[in-house]
């Protein structure tokens, strides 16, 4: 070393210097998303609940799986003599929706309870009035007028409303706290009535069970009376008789499933392939049954699974939708917000209940519903509809440790000093 200068090549007094910005960069790189980083992309990193969230993904790259394996019945029946479709076409499109969905599902999670509360009301009152323009201006599919728009903006407003509307309504019951006297479930029978009408028209039963299941649920988590709750367990019931001597489409379907067992039944063959390939499966793309399901890509998308992969990956997914709803109410029990109580319960009645038919259908317990499968089956107004719903029930269970702490834990007191309450005292 000479003139000052140090054997690396630079001046001695450059030396702190750089080793003060050396320890200040690696502090930065250590502390990003760490519990010392107060930014709001950290804040929310420690507050969402990833647990849940792994499992979501879980389900999505399940999802993806059984795509993979139902696209190729899909493009061979929508081919045709002068139009080829591609046997991933279906898969490369649900690919596309979940490069929407994910993000769209992680931005929702991060919005503040307040104002995620806000955009699902908003959201609910546009996704009811483009449901009430369906039957003016809707698209007719397979018979059904569920849908629409044109090309690629084509949605169907009752998954969207779905959500929005658990939440909604979670709102609406959770301001009878402040004033009973309000006539608050009058209002929700009103609003889920029209919403009801609205999806028989289409016709769309599935859709209507799943809404008056939210419903249902609110109104037991929000306290009403065992004898309303009775009465409403008896409309339900009677309703379902009702539609079955006055509604064609459930007339027509719960009959197949009582009666029919011909080769041609939708729900026999959805039971011949999950059953047919045994605990294990016939391995990815080796199932021959899957050929004959009607919508093997979305309805049967659980037995085309069942066929390729097994029955014990049947059993791991249901695992799985179980594992959700047990996480999501473990995170309630320690809330003290009515909202938000009633937000969550109902946003995992309608996650867990459209899961619960689909399996349901393809187990042959249930009459054919045209459920999709939560994030497993193929469908970009379901997907996106899903992710919101998740992106709320995130945001809703984030929890900061420090700020829910309980009010009875008590703290170490200082020695000598009294014990009384106030060293007893959590900081909030």
């Amino acid at each position: 070393m000479s003139d000052g200068i140090a054997d690396g090549g630079f001046p001695e007094t450059a030396a702190p210097e750089i080793a003060a910005n050396l320890k200040k960069k690696r502090f930065q790189l250590q502390s990003r998303l760490g519990r010392s980083d107060r930014t709001p992309l950290a804040i929310w990193f420690w507050e969402l609940d990833r647990v849940l969230l792994g499992l979501i993904m879980t389900l999505i790259t399940i999802g993806l799986i059984g795509i993979a394996a139902a696209s190729p019945v899909t493009a061979l029946k929508q081919s045709s003599s002068t139009v080829t479709i591609e046997p991933l076409y279906y898969f490369y499109r649900q690919l596309g929706w979940v490069a929407v969905g994910v993000p769209l599902m992680l931005f929702v999670s991060m919005a503040p309870k307040e104002q995620a509360r806000r955009f699902a009301i908003v959201a609910a009152v546009l996704a009811f009035i483009l449901l009430f323009l369906v039957p003016i201006m809707g698209n007719t599919v397979n018979g059904a007028k569920r849908w629409i728009g044109y090309g690629f903006a084509t949605l169907q407003p009752g998954e969207f409303l779905k959500p929005f509307y658990a939440v909604s309504m979670a709102w609406l019951l959770s301001l009878r706290v402040k004033d009973p006297s309000l006539p608050l479930v009058p209002l929700s029978i009103a609003i889920t009535g029209v919403i009801a009408l609205l999806l028989l028209m289409q016709p769309n039963l599935g859709q209507t069970i799943v809404f008056c299941g939210i419903w249902f649920t609110l109104m037991v988590v929000s306290g009403l009376s065992a004898k309303l709750i009775a009465a409403a367990s008896v409309g339900g019931i009677g309703g379902l008789i009702g539609s079955y001597f006055f509604y064609p489409v459930a007339t027509q379907r719960i009959n197949a499933w009582l009666f029919g067992g011909d080769e041609f039944d939708q729900v026999m063959f959805a039971h011949k392939a999950l059953t047919g390939g045994g605990l294990l499966g016939t391995g990815p793309g080796l199932g021959t049954a899957k050929f004959k399901l009607p919508e093997a890509h979305t309805d049967y998308i659980f037995s085309v699974i069942g066929e390729e992969f097994g029955l014990l990956a049947c059993v791991a997914i249901a695992l799985v939708y179980l594992a959700i709803i047990v996480r999501v109410f473990i995170r309630l029990l320690d809330e003290e917000d009515n909202f938000i109580i009633l937000a969550v319960a109902g946003l995992t009645a309608q996650f867990g209940g459209q899961a619960l038919i689909n399996i349901s259908v393809n187990l042959q317990l249930f009459p054919s519903k045209g459920m999709t499968l939560p994030f497993v089956s193929y469908g970009g107004s379901s997907f996106l509809a899903l992710s919101m719903g998740v992106g709320l029930l995130l945001a809703f269970t984030r929890r900061n440790p420090y700020l829910d702490r309980s009010e009875y834990v008590a703290t170490w007191s200082p020695k000598g000093a009294p014990d009384d309450a106030s060293n007893n005292e959590v900081t909030r």
